[in-house]
């Protein structure tokens, strides 16, 4: 497995990540893979666009909370504005969101 370039604590620490609960999911128009997801992270709500939808349906997503990046610079993505980003892993067979393990406020931060 190759791996990205080291990097030092304060580039990782400028990563914002938070819990998000999708509040509302649906199908991006034209594509088979990308999914628009209304997301809380607790004092505010934004939409970010995941490219799950070949693994995830809108209604298997919808009040799962999951982990994503805020800080990211927004990404116009088939004409949508993407606000974030939601992690996910991927190994040869199997993609899979990720999650917390238990109950968590929407916009905790991870750390």
């Amino acid at each position: 497995m190759e791996s990205k370039s080291v990097i030092n604590f304060e580039d990782f620490d400028k990563i914002d990540l938070r819990t998000g609960k999708i509040l509302e999911a649906e199908r991006v128009e034209n594509s088979d893979k990308l999914l628009k997801l209304q997301v809380d992270l607790g004092e505010e709500k934004r939409q970010i666009l995941a490219g799950i939808g070949k693994v995830y349906t809108p209604e298997e997503l919808i009040n799962k909370t999951v982990i994503a990046i805020i800080n990211l610079e927004p990404r116009m993505l088939m004409g949508l504005e993407s606000q974030g980003m939601v992690l996910a892993v991927k190994d040869n067979n199997n993609l899979s969101v990720l999650v917390p393990e238990k109950e968590i406020i929407p916009g905790s931060k991870i750390s």
